[in-house]
C-alpha cells in the first residue's frame, strides 16, 4: 500500500480502538519526537506552537507508551479531546442501544467468520496466479464461499490430477483466510536412456557442414538440406552375417542454419511520455458493493492506471469482506519525433538482432549476418538473418 493509503488506513484504526488529543510542553520537545520515533510510536495532526509546545493526536496504545517517554524527557502531558468508537460507546453505556451495538458487532463478526474472504497463493513460478485462480473457483473455492463447504481433499487431488505441471498442492483455512501452498513439477527434457534403442533426428531445418556418427548410420552427407525431425543417424547397424542389430546412436552432426527477423521504422512516428503528474482517488469494496471517493473523471486526457488493494483484517487471519482501493492516474502526453534515415535503419538492426540473439544457443559459432533494407514511404523495413553453426541433433526413442 502506498503512504497515503497506509495513513488513511491508521487512522481509521484509530478511530476504531480509540484516540486522544493531546498537548505537550516542555524544553526537550525535540528529544521527546525522536525517541518516539524511534519507537514507531504513530502521530498524526502534529502542529507546533512555539517552540516549547506541540499539539497531536495518537492512539490510546501509543499514549501509554509516550507517558514513560515524557517522563524520560522531562516534558509535561494534557489530554485535551478523548474521541473514537470506545469513548463513543462508553457515554451510551447505561442505555440499551450500547448492548445491542456490541451485539450486532459480535454477532456480525461471528457470521462472517464462517466465510472465506481472502485467498492467498504461494510459491508460483512459472504458473499465472490467474490460472490458479480460476482453476480453484471451478472447484469451489472462492471469496465469499462457506468454509464449511470446501472439499479441501477433494480439491487438491482434482488439481493434481488435471495438472501434470504441479507436483503438490496444499490449502490451509485460517480464520477468514485460505493459503494455498503449491510446489511446481519440473520441466526436465526427456532424456533416453543409453540401453533404449534410438535415432538422432534434426530439431530443425538446416544444411550438413559435418556429421560423425560414433554408433549407428549416418542418414545424411555433407551439403545435404534437412528439414525437422529427418533421421541424420539411424539406430541400427546392418551386418552382413548378424542382419539388421538396433543400437544407441551417438554422434554429433554440425550444419548450417539460418535465423531472420524482420522490423519496420516510423522516420516520423508519434510516442507517448510518461510525466511527472499524478492524481490519487480511492475508493472502497465492502464484497461486490464499491463506493466511490471521488465524483469526477481523470484530469488527464490519457494516462496510465495502477490500482492497488488493502484488505482490511482484524487479526492476522480474520480478513473482513471490506478493501481499500488506492486508484493512481499518471499522466501521458504525445510526442512527435522524427529519424533520419540513417538512424532508423540502425535501430531496425538493432532491435532485429537482439530478437535473433534471444534464441540462439550459448555455444553456436555466428558465420555470417545478411541485412537488407527496403523503403516505403515513412516505413524501413530491416531484414536481417543470421547464418550459425550449431548441433541440431537431438536422440529419439525407436519404438515398436
Amino acid at each position: 500500500m502506498i503512504e497515503g493509503g497506509k495513513m488513511f488506513f491508521k487512522i481509521l484504526l484509530q478511530y476504531i480502538f480509540g484516540y486522544v488529543k493531546i498537548k505537550v510542553e516542555g524544553y526537550f520537545i525535540e528529544k521527546l519526537i525522536n525517541k518516539s520515533i524511534s519507537r514507531k510510536i504513530f502521530f498524526w495532526n502534529l502542529r507546533r506552537d512555539k517552540s516549547t509546545i506541540i499539539y497531536a493526536n495518537i492512539g490510546i496504545k501509543d499514549f501509554k507508551k509516550l507517558v514513560k517517554i515524557a517522563k524520560e524527557t522531562k516534558c509535561k502531558i494534557k489530554i485535551l479531546h478523548k474521541k473514537g468508537l470506545p469513548f463513543v460507546l462508553h457515554r451510551y453505556k447505561k442505555r440499551k442501544i450500547f448492548f445491542l451495538l456490541i451485539i450486532l458487532v459480535l454477532f456480525g463478526l461471528f457470521a462472517l467468520s464462517k466465510f472465506v474472504w481472502n485467498i492467498n497463493i504461494e510459491g508460483l513460478q512459472n504458473i499465472d496466479e490467474s490460472e490458479i485462480n480460476t482453476l480453484l473457483e471451478e472447484k469451489g473455492l472462492k471469496v465469499g464461499v462457506l468454509k464449511s463447504k470446501i472439499e479441501t481433499k477433494k480439491i487438491i487431488n482434482e488439481i493434481r490430477l488435471e495438472r501434470s505441471d504441479i507436483s503438490w498442492v496444499g490449502i490451509e483455512i485460517e480464520g477468514t483466510n485460505v493459503t494455498v501452498k503449491i510446489v511446481e513439477a519440473d520441466s526436465k527434457p526427456e532424456i533416453v536412456d543409453e540401453q533404449d534403442y534410438c535415432n538422432i533426428i534434426a530439431n530443425k531445418d538446416a544444411q550438413i557442414v559435418k556429421i560423425s556418427a560414433q554408433n549407428g548410420i549416418s542418414q545424411v552427407k555433407e551439403g545435404d538440406i534437412v528439414t525437422k525431425e529427418d533421421i541424420l543417424i539411424a539406430g541400427w547397424i546392418e551386418g552382413k552375417y548378424t542382419g539388421t542389430r538396433y543400437v544407441h546412436a551417438n554422434g554429433e552432426v554440425l550444419a548450417k542454419v539460418w535465423y531472420t527477423e524482420s522490423v519496420q521504422i516510423a522516420k516520423n512516428q508519434v510516442i507517448e511520455e510518461k510525466t511527472e503528474n499524478f492524481e490519487n482517488k480511492y475508493k472502497i469494496k465492502i464484497n461486490n458493493f464499491e463506493i466511490n471517493f471521488f465524483k469526477s473523471l481523470s484530469n488527464f486526457e490519457k494516462y496510465d492506471t495502477i490500482e492497488e488493494t488493502k484488505k482490511f483484517k482484524i487479526f492476522s487471519n480474520l480478513y473482513l469482506p471490506i478493501e481499500l482501493i488506492k486508484i493512481t492516474n499518471q499522466e501521458k502526453v504525445e510526442k512527435q519525433i522524427t529519424y533520419d534515415e540513417q538512424t532508423a535503419k540502425q535501430m531496425g538492426i538493432e532491435q532485429a538482432s537482439n530478437k535473433i540473439e534471444e534464441q540462439l544457443a550459448d555455444d553456436v559459432e555466428i558465420l555470417q549476418k545478411y541485412i537488407n533494407h527496403h523503403e516505403d514511404g515513412n516505413i524501413i523495413q530491416t531484414d536481417v538473418t543470421y547464418e550459425v553453426l550449431e548441433n541440431i541433433g537431438t536422440k529419439e526413442k525407436i519404438v515398436f
